[in-house]
């Protein structure tokens, strides 16, 4: 057996790289018992049998059950201890926080969330969430952090955990989001876009590690989060999937990132509560005029299906310039399922039948032959698993063999190059 020492340097001898894969083989649950373990991994029993008690040892892995017998002696299972550490998640969108604490399995055990103008800009916001942070955690004392992850309504440049001149998010351009995390938590913290998370919550819901799926969020601002074969397509600088800022043909209308003709000005939820605004004034019949104060997004989709004629007006134009953009999408990309999410997508069928007519117009054939265009399951912990899913990716599918001697991940050995 190796010495610690050994383990600590991360030297990949055949028993490091067995003994990381028999860990994930248990905590996937590809192999839960000795014997399959043997079987998947061709190792003789002696060696599988020092593995998993190295493995026990350093705490990764724990005696469960006993399975099923197959004519000799029932062999004992074995399970990933989900629960020796936790993973934080604070979902940021342009007007709220969601913030969640996970276990090791991507399990949701808490979370809460609030209303917030991601405009206040990162130092009012981080504190913000900080607060909602500790408030999750206080319901689970006594576990330590084992990974951070920061959703925003923006490009994030993945590498570096900073926002890309987000549009809606002034002050926040090229921001360290990264560092107050680490130095609270002590853990690797990881800072993605919030289309990127949905994507990744919507692989772990379907159980597809191989999904070819686009996640449209089309809320106030417009996004896309990409899957190509399970892997998050994130492009050079992170700008991959900002589909928002597209320029719409004939369009003149000023967006809220200073060009005019961006898609999310002409089909974002803000731009229908423009138009909705305009055409009251102008003396348009509908519900929507009894409002109080100013329209939310919500009351508008919430009108197109009670049946309000403006308010079906502007789901359904929202839907077919949307589509026209996802349709390039399905030409370039060819996913097997689009999943509209965000606000919009509570408009239901208003919405999602007008999206599937464009794309089925304008997409090729073949490109659309097997695929499905679906609404998300609209459950505000969804980003929160995708946090989790991105976490527990960099952690055992990227990084393990960098930190596991550790027995738990640190900053410094996480963020070393590949």
């Amino acid at each position: 057996m190796s010495t610690d020492s050994t383990l600590r340097f991360g030297a990949q001898t055949d028993e490091v790289t067995s003994l990381l894969r028999i860990v994930n083989l248990v905590r996937t649950g590809e192999a839960t018992t000795r014997p399959e373990i043997g079987k998947v991994t061709g190792l003789g029993r002696g060696v599988v049998s020092q593995r998993v008690d190295q493995a026990i040892s350093m705490g990764f892995l724990g005696e469960g059950e006993f399975g099923a017998s197959s004519g000799g002696r029932a062999p004992r299972t074995l399970r990933f201890r989900a629960e020796q550490g936790h993973i934080v998640i604070c979902a940021l969108g342009a007007a709220h926080i969601r913030v969640g604490v996970a276990a090791l399995d991507g399990d949701i055990l808490e979370h809460t969330h609030r209303t917030w103008d991601i405009a206040q800009g990162p130092e009012k916001t981080i504190d913000a969430v900080m607060a909602l942070v500790e408030k999750v955690l206080g319901q689970h004392p006594g576990v330590p952090v084992w990974g951070v992850v920061v959703g925003l309504p923006g490009p994030v440049d993945f590498a570096s955990g900073q926002p890309v001149a987000p549009p809606i998010m002034p002050g926040w351009n090229g921001f360290d989001v990264r560092t107050p995390f680490e130095e609270r938590f002590k853990a690797p913290v990881w800072v993605d876009n919030d289309s990127n998370l949905l994507a990744l919550g919507e692989r772990a819901r379907r159980r597809d590690s191989l999904a070819d799926l686009i996640y449209c969020k089309i809320g106030s601002g417009i996004g896309a989060g990409l899957l190509s074969k399970g892997r998050i397509h994130r492009g050079a600088n992170g700008a991959a999937g900002d589909i928002g800022h597209v320029r719409v043909s004939d369009s003149d209308a000023q967006c809220r990132c200073g060009k005019t003709g961006c898609l999310e000005a002409v089909a974002g939820g803000w731009a229908l509560i423009r138009d909705a605004e305009e055409a009251i004034k102008e003396g348009v019949t509908t519900s929507l005029a009894s409002k109080k104060g100013g329209l939310s997004l919500e009351e508008i989709t919430r009108a197109a299906q009670a049946g309000d004629s403006l308010a079906i007006t502007l789901v359904q134009k929202s839907a077919r310039v949307a589509g026209e953009t996802i349709s390039a999408l399905v030409n370039m990309f060819n996913p097997g399922v689009i999943v509209i999410g965000g606000a919009m997508g509570s408009a239901g069928e208003v919405f999602l039948a007008e999206v599937r007519q464009r794309v089925y117009e304008l997409s090729l054939p073949l490109a659309t032959r097997d695929l499905t265009i679906t609404l998300s399951v609209n459950d505000e912990r969804e980003p929160l698993r995708g946090g989790a899913e991105l976490a527990r990716e960099q952690l055992f599918d990227i990084t393990f063999p960098r930190w596991f001697a550790d027995g738990r991940p640190s900053p410094e050995r996480v963020a070393l190059s590949a």
